[in-house]
């Protein structure tokens, strides 16, 4: 189970927006077993225009390069579903390279058994 920080900036916290963010940062574990941590940074911009009033940052701390993703809406929920979307994009990405890398060097060495008869 990884650790969520979540800071709010100009807005409020409450216990339904935390419980919002961890149950969406939770569907995360699908895609990579082995997260470490995340930094949610929640803030409402008055000065930003309507459609991006809302923003957040999630830093997600994974083995091998940590993965950033920020998202802005008219609402934060629907901010904190654009940010998980993107994250969850990200990662699925990573784990494809790595299970296609192990096939390609899988392959590889079947090859060369096959052509040198090892």
């Amino acid at each position: 189970m990884m650790h969520v920080h979540i800071t709010p900036r100009h807005l409020p916290l409450t216990d339904g927006i935390d419980m919002y963010v961890q149950n969406k940062l939770s569907h995360l574990d699908h895609f990579e077993g082995r997260i470490i941590g995340a930094h949610v940074v929640l803030w409402h911009d008055h000065s930003a225009p309507p459609k991006k009033q809302y923003r957040v940052k999630v830093h997600l701390a994974v083995p091998g390069p940590d993965l950033f993703a920020e998202a802005g809406e008219d609402d934060l929920y629907a901010a904190i579903d654009r940010v998980e979307e993107r994250l969850s994009n990200e990662l699925r990405k990573r784990k494809t390279k790595m299970v296609d890398r192990k096939r390609h060097v899988e392959a590889r060495r079947k090859e060369r058994a096959r052509r040198f008869g090892r």
